[in-house]
């Protein structure tokens, strides 16, 4: 392949450099500077494809920088496809840069344990019995981690059958970090799924979507696990395949053709098919973290807000800019902890600022980068998966 030959040029040419996303850009809300934003790395990588400036290493520096978090794409009055192209882009990036030891060490992560199911559930209980010695607390990654307990188990037979009459047979993304971090947000959001009279399917064979994959710029190993999950999933019918994971459902509404108009979050499909009346009121203020692909880049913003209003008791509040990333993206936090930790700051007053209780949102990478900035300021408020907090008026 030549050199940046996976970015479109008719993506590229749909940027028109008005910088109304600058703003918007928590890289360049930060740094300011023109390179840290949305038009200035499609332009350093257009310049790439065109051999008009030198690939080099000080330059891939922003392309590393980008969150990926499509915020941009929001306010875009062109369309441009933000997501595909810094996917693309950094694709090309890893293709052609000089080999670089941490990247080489994420990259090796995510095929050899991520993209396994039995190994990373095997490194999860490693990983409990080092939380229980505080071995973990010696590593900055380790320290991020939420307390870990038994994994999320799937049901006898595959099938959680629904509460009352069945209405719809779903199928579950069970994914790959998210049952070994937070099996409790899976089991709320399953409960939640039965009792709006749904038959939940978990398929056999399910692997990583491959969203983190294709995040870090490796779509071969992204492409692999699509053509592995679609296989999978042609297996069985279903009516929808629910996701309660914003990047993993954006990554399948975006990358798996063969599902188009199947792919429904959790909290799109609960606002389509309907809750019955809540059993009790949960007393709280709360506040909610529009995590990224889900309010950008699916454009799902609504329809959580509602199913928390509805929550007898619960007071919501918005903080000052809820849409804003928090600073997780994936494995950034770990790639780019200082950029990460400046996004982070900005979140964390706007969420002390709320006096909530609880912050509540929709992605396993925002609960814990969340929950860890709280717990460094010594915070008391609590990081819930919006499943959880709705499941708790049914309980």
């Amino acid at each position: 392949m030549k050199p940046f030959e996976r970015l479109s040029d008719d993506d590229l040419a749909t940027c028109v450099h008005c910088g109304l996303c600058l703003d918007a850009c928590p890289t360049f809300r930060v740094t300011g500077l023109e390179t840290e934003s949305p038009r200035g790395r499609i332009y350093l990588m257009t310049q790439w494809k065109r051999e008009q400036l030198p690939f080099n290493e000080e330059q891939v520096k922003h392309i590393d920088l980008c969150l990926g978090c499509r915020t941009c794409e929001a306010v875009c009055p062109s369309g441009v496809p933000y997501g595909r192209i810094i996917e693309a882009g950094r694709a090309e990036v890893e293709r052609l840069r000089r080999p670089n030891a941490k990247r080489r060490i994420a990259k090796a992560a995510l095929r050899q344990l991520v993209a396994r199911p039995r190994r990373l559930r095997a490194f999860g209980a490693v990983t409990r019995v080092a939380q229980a010695t505080r071995a973990t607390s010696a590593m900055r990654s380790g320290r991020q981690l939420p307390p870990l307990h038994a994994p999320f188990e799937v049901p006898a037979g595959r099938l959680a059958p629904a509460i009352g009459p069945r209405k719809h047979r779903v199928a579950f993304l069970v994914g790959c970090v998210m049952p070994i971090l937070y099996p409790q947000s899976h089991y709320a959001a399953v409960k939640l799924l039965q009792l709006a009279s749904c038959d939940v399917w978990f398929p056999e064979g399910e692997r990583c979507c491959g969203a983190l994959h294709a995040h870090n710029g490796d779509l071969d190993e992204a492409e692999r696990l699509r053509d592995e999950n679609m296989r999978m999933y042609a297996s069985g019918e279903f009516d929808a395949l629910v996701v309660d994971s914003a990047g993993c459902g954006s990554h399948l509404k975006d990358f798996y053709p063969g599902l188009q108009g199947r792919v429904k979050d959790l909290s799109e499909w609960l606002a389509e098919v309907g809750l019955p009346e809540p059993k009790r009121e949960v007393k709280m203020r709360v506040t909610y973290q529009d995590a990224c692909h889900l309010a950008h880049a699916q454009r799902i913003k609504k329809q959580p807000r509602d199913l928390i209003r509805a929550v007898p008791g619960v007071e919501l509040v918005e903080m000052r800019h809820p849409d804003i990333c928090c600073g997780a993206a994936g494995l950034y936090s770990t790639l780019e902890p200082q950029m990460s930790a400046r996004i982070l700051a900005e979140k964390l007053d706007d969420l002390a600022a709320t006096r909530a209780e609880m912050v509540v949102t929709a992605n396993p990478g925002c609960q814990m980068q969340l929950a860890s900035g709280l717990r460094q300021r010594g915070s008391h408020i609590a990081v819930e998966h919006i499943s959880e907090l709705l499941v708790r008026a049914f309980l």
